[in-house]
């Protein structure tokens, strides 16, 4: 994605508003963040915004193909504008802590099903589950 957000709706033909701009800029600045990390964050910076407006940006930004919506099993959505690469997702359970993992492969789908029942598979969604180094060391 370019850096410069207001380029980014503009080039996916999506009229710039205050409302987009601070969702994207706040994904940008903390990716992975959920729904409410993100509207807490816009309303610290354009004051008050409803966590509908906030939920429905997502979805339009989401479905643009400007962010990418993460749900790791029993988390929240989480969001990031890493689009377009093939990149998985190690999560820490524990804290919840999500970072981005390049593929081991390179190339979508980067793993394909021994049988696709004649479906043509064009992803693959991994999460690896383990414990960030700051989870261990507080446990050790």
């Amino acid at each position: 994605m370019t850096t410069n957000p207001v380029e980014t709706l503009r080039e996916h033909g999506l009229q710039v508003t205050a409302q987009r701009l601070a969702v994207l800029r706040s994904v940008i600045a903390h990716p992975h963040g959920t729904a409410n990390d993100i509207a807490d964050d816009v309303r610290h910076e354009i004051g008050a915004i409803s966590r509908q407006s906030v939920y429905d940006t997502l979805t339009l930004l989401t479905e643009r193909n400007i962010l990418r919506r993460i749900q790791p099993a029993g988390s929240s959505a989480r969001f990031e504008d890493r689009v377009g690469d093939n990149h998985h997702h190690l999560m820490c359970r524990t804290c919840d802590r999500l970072v981005d993992v390049d593929c081991a492969v390179g190339e979508m789908p980067c793993l394909v099903p021994v049988e696709s029942g004649d479906f043509i598979v064009d992803e693959a969604e991994v999460t690896y589950w383990g414990t960030c180094p700051q989870c261990r060391a507080t446990s050790e």
